[in-house]
């Protein structure tokens, strides 16, 4: 399903000589088109994917995977000129989905730990009030149940798979940044995987990612980030893709060369 079907920059709203317009992939941005239910943005670190990623996903009102609102992320005020300069065009409107980035998984996953074990000792506390002992322990198994095992005491890939499925509701759109930073290969498969499942249960997905596996994912559009703009790239011809398989095929030559 394709929600989302274009993103517009408006020229009269643009503030030229100021970022994140003087990043070159965006400085002549015009209009992106998602023609596809999955979508990749590719480039090199800060190349301008990740930034465009936080845009859409503040015009476009998604909270992010840990609940929390973004307007209220500090960490998103550098990219508030980009946002507020898209046009949006909707077919549906979803209100469902969010977005998540690697590094809000990472502290959702140590704060559930503190969380969970702040329950247990206040449960401990109260041993001689089974009513409040037992509230705490309802508390912290309400979370497990959701997510599972303690998330951060599970390998990174496992708990990420674990979390992404508690959150994911049918129909929506999800933009998510460089899930690949807490999955190891096997794990990047497998969330290709759960890409597929959520795909076909009608989401609509964005992904800005620098992993030849996730670029994989076979009928993707793979738009490429770069100095001259942002472009259709196929997967043969994408430079994270030419790279590994060179790698690969004579680590020796490339460490030598280092």
């Amino acid at each position: 399903m394709i929600y989302l079907r274009s993103a517009t920059v408006m020229e009269n709203t643009l503030q030229t000589g100021r970022y994140p317009f003087t990043v070159p992939a965006l400085r002549d941005l015009d209009q992106i088109e998602f023609a596809m239910p999955v979508t990749f943005f590719v480039g090199e670190n800060g190349s301008g994917k990740s930034t465009l990623l936080e845009a859409l996903a503040l015009k476009a009102k998604l909270p992010l995977a840990t609940g929390m609102p973004l307007a209220k992320d500090p960490t998103l005020e550098a990219v508030e000129p980009l946002a507020k300069a898209l046009r949006l065009s909707w077919l549906p409107r979803t209100k469902q989905g969010f977005f998540l980035r690697a590094e809000d998984f990472f502290n959702f996953a140590r704060e559930m730990k503190r969380l969970g074990e702040s329950m247990a000792g206040l449960a401990d506390r109260f041993d001689d009030d089974p009513t409040v002992r037992g509230y705490m322990l309802g508390q912290k198994n309400a979370v497990v149940t959701r997510y599972g095992e303690d998330l951060h005491a599970l390998s990174h890939g496992e708990s990420f798979l674990k979390f992404f499925q508690a959150r994911f509701v049918p129909g929506g759109l999800y933009l998510i940044d460089e899930p690949e930073a807490a999955l190891s290969p096997q794990r990047q498969l497998a969330f290709l995987s759960l890409m597929k499942q959520m795909v076909e249960a009608g989401a609509q997905m964005i992904v800005a990612t620098h992993s030849p596996v996730l670029l994989a994912f076979p009928g993707a559009c793979i738009l490429q980030f770069d100095a001259n703009g942002v472009r259709a790239t196929a997967y043969e011809e994408l430079e994270h893709v030419t790279l590994v398989r060179s790698f690969l095929a004579n680590p020796e030559r490339f460490v030598r060369d280092l």
